[in-house]
């Protein structure tokens, strides 16, 4: 069974799909007038972080420190530039077998191992690069 439909509701019915069409269409993103720039490239990657050297820092602070930090028989302070610059000169290989082996020279003398008697040769290198770290 249909029932007439009266004329009011019928113009009611026709705006409002009208005004839904005018909505849709309104939502509709229009493209920009203007071209996009271009991307830009991705930042490069930071540089991988320098792993810190803790095994030379603690032999450092347990062994070695108690010469070098106050200039103790001439012992290089870590950092001192000047000091350290002739020393880190010479190379590593030099520096491994005066502070393995021991070392008398001008300005004073290094103990064997640095009178760490335990410390391994690795712990000795690690303390030794650990210094000259702190002195470039």
């Amino acid at each position: 069974m249909s029932f007439p439909m009266p004329q009011i509701y019928s113009r009611h019915l026709l705006l409002s799909v009208v005004a839904a069409l005018a909505l849709t269409a309104c939502s509709k993103q229009e493209p920009a007038s203007a071209p996009a720039a271009p991307a830009a490239a991705p930042a490069p990657a930071p540089a991988p972080a320098v792993a810190e050297n803790t095994v030379g820092k603690s032999v450092f602070g347990k062994t070695c420190a108690m010469c070098h930090a106050a200039g103790v028989a001439g012992a290089p302070k870590p950092g001192d530039k000047a000091d350290w610059g002739p020393r880190i000169a010479q190379g590593n290989e030099v520096l491994y077998k005066h502070a393995l082996e021991g070392f008398t020279g001008a300005k004073g003398m290094m103990p064997p191992r640095g009178g760490g008697t335990s410390l391994t040769d690795d712990e000795v290198k690690a303390a030794v690069d650990f210094m000259v770290a702190q002195s470039r």
